[in-house]
């Protein structure tokens, strides 16, 4: 029984304790309200203005950074697209100096084979810079099957013999850019006879 009567006496107790709690929150609520009143009109006027110029100011100081930021993205912009290239064009500026040399030298060469295998030379440095570093590969020889994807045909042959199109002379080799294709090779195709 002795255990009943306590377990009523707590359950009373924490009903006095949550009672009492409702109470004080309701009693600042009140207090809060009445601070509201006794607010004038003027001192809201005045709170109000103080937050309007708040929020105004910073607004002003989000749309200043914005255009801040857009101004810099923009130089940034600019900047990649006018100097993207100058990599390249320091790696071709060996090429050049090489051709200078070969010019020179063919001006008192007596051999004209030394003056072609420094062009070949030449040649083969560039080719090899440019697939090695930038991904550049040419495409496009004789006999290859006609792909008018990657192929530009300027003309087209008909021959006996031929089972499937396929390149009969290339006036320009094609070149890619990694996978994407900056020219297409110009070639003259052989086609099989059309039978009549």
């Amino acid at each position: 029984m002795a255990n009943e009567e306590e377990k009523i006496n707590e359950t009373e107790a924490a009903e006095t304790t949550e009672s009492q709690k409702e109470t004080e929150d309701q009693a600042q609520e009140q207090e809060a309200a009445a601070e509201e009143k006794e607010l004038t009109l003027e001192e809201k006027y005045a709170a109000l203005e103080k937050e309007n110029a708040e929020l105004k100011d910073q607004l002003l100081r989000r749309a200043a950074d914005f255009d801040n930021y857009r101004k810099r993205m923009i130089k940034e912009k600019q900047d990649t697209y006018d100097y993207a290239n100058a990599s390249l064009l320091a790696d071709l500026l060996d090429s050049l100096d090489n051709f200078d040399r070969t010019v020179e030298a063919s001006a008192t060469a007596t051999d004209v084979k030394s003056v072609v295998d420094g062009i070949k030379m030449i040649n083969s440095n560039l080719v090899k810079m440019l697939e090695d570093k930038y991904g550049l590969t040419g495409y496009g020889k004789e006999g290859d099957e006609f792909n008018p994807d990657e192929h530009e045909a300027i003309g087209r042959m008909e021959e006996e013999g031929v089972e499937k199109e396929t390149l009969k002379q290339v006036y320009l080799k094609g070149y890619k850019l990694k996978d994407k294709i900056i020219r297409n090779a110009k070639v003259m195709v052989r086609v099989p006879v059309q039978g009549n």
